[in-house]
């Protein structure tokens, strides 16, 4: 058996933490796991022709903004080439509005919904040992093409045929952080590329505009676990870690366990990338980090906008001159990139509005200013929010 998971990333430099950690997860079907990582940047025939050389006995995609059409596409072609191979996807992009997805993609055969390694674990022993696909918590799928199911969601298509029956099972529970395996037990393909790595999940915060403001059960992976591994990547000397917690310093005691292990066995190489909410940052951090080796972390910091209307519209906890005090006090030790990111089209703003954003954050003089652009994500129907509002993120962001 031959299960391969497929990535589409945004850049080459990038890698899929999401397909690693499956693999990592699928426990004695692991030797049957096959990872591919290809880009946007490839040509959909390029990538189609790769995946039909692999020869899997199961397809299945990493699913994002940036790669949804991509994964669509070749979904697509790929089951002309090998209609009886079952094609599954997973991710963000598709975990919310799962039953159109379907409807609109007849070529998928099911979706991994929310997080997905134990889903995924025993998704592998279905088709290993044939068992019960209803017995599997965390997917739909389609009953006509498995014969297997415990649900009456029916519809009829535009020509008037019964469609496949969609089955939903019953949702999957949160996973411990704790539990997950090491993903990167070697680093033989990550070179001149940037790993990633989490010692987090979810958000505390609300922002409206965020997929992450979806899942409200914050989890920490066990600080010992995350240090153990840290020290593999720093020995290793890795260029760069990026984490992908959304808000590396809501915890304060996480923050500084990790931040001192990092400054006690710096390498002179390794640097660290943290997503935080800089108006959090206390005067203990402050100090932490101010005499940090200059380029041992670098700080991504959301403002998204200066205008108070905005904000309160979308929900965004920010006091916007902690924040521009905090990214001055970062300044004074020249040791540390500072990444300050806007966001452009969020409600109430025009180009007047947002203009004067631009210039209140470029007075700050960070080290990079990222500019994104509002897109439409599928979990918007999922949150409460006001009628002109719909729930979008950077085009040129990283999300997990």
């Amino acid at each position: 058996m031959n299960i391969l998971l497929t990535a589409i990333n945004a850049k080459y430099i990038h890698s899929n933490l999401a397909v690693y950690s499956l693999r990592a997860c699928a426990g004695e079907y692991r030797d049957a796991v096959e990872l591919a990582e290809y880009t946007i940047n490839n040509q959909k025939d390029y990538i189609l022709e790769e995946l039909y050389k692999r020869k899997p006995d199961v397809l299945c995609f990493s699913c994002y903004i940036w790669n949804i059409d991509y994964v669509t596409d070749i979904a697509r072609e790929y089951k002309k080439l090998c209609p009886s191979v079952p094609i599954w996807v997973g991710g963000p992009e598709v975990s919310y509005e799962v039953e159109a997805f379907l409807r609109e993609n007849p070529y998928i055969d099911g979706v991994m919904i929310g997080e997905g390694e134990d889903t995924f674990r025993e998704l592998c022993g279905y088709y290993a040992h044939k068992r019960k696909l209803s017995d599997i918590a965390g997917i739909a799928f389609r009953k006509n093409r498995t014969g297997n199911s415990t649900s009456n969601r029916t519809s009829v298509n535009n020509a008037g045929c019964k469609a496949d029956e969609i089955v939903f099972t019953s949702p999957r529970s949160i996973k411990n952080m704790s539990e997950i395996p090491f993903c990167y037990d070697t680093l033989d393909d990550f070179s001149n590329r940037i790993i990633y790595y989490e010692s987090s999940r979810g958000c505390p915060f609300s922002c409206s505009y965020c997929l992450s403001s979806v899942d409200k059960t914050l989890r920490f992976r066990n600080t010992e676990i995350v240090k153990r591994e840290l020290k593999f990547f720093i020995d290793q000397k890795v260029p760069q870690i990026k984490f992908v917690d959304r808000t590396f310093n809501c915890n304060h005691a996480h923050a500084m366990e990790l931040w001192r292990f990092i400054k006690a066995n710096d390498n002179g190489v390794t640097n660290f990338h943290f997503e935080i909410s800089a108006d959090l940052l206390n005067q203990e951090e402050l100090e932490l980090i101010s005499d940090m080796r200059p380029g041992l972390i670098q700080l991504e910091i959301g403002v998204q906008s200066t205008n108070e209307v905005t904000i309160k519209e979308i929900h965004r906890t920010m006091k916007l001159e902690r924040l521009k005090e905090v990214v001055k006090l970062i300044q004074r030790g020249n040791n540390i990139h500072e990444h300050l990111d806007l966001i452009a089209g969020l409600p109430y703003e025009d180009y007047d509005s947002f203009g004067r954003s631009f210039d209140e954050i470029y007075e700050l003089k960070p080290n990079q200013l990222q500019l994104g652009f509002l897109k439409v994500l599928k979990a918007r129907t999922c949150l409460s929010m006001p009628p002109n509002m719909v729930l979008c993120t950077m085009t040129s962001h990283h999300m997990r």
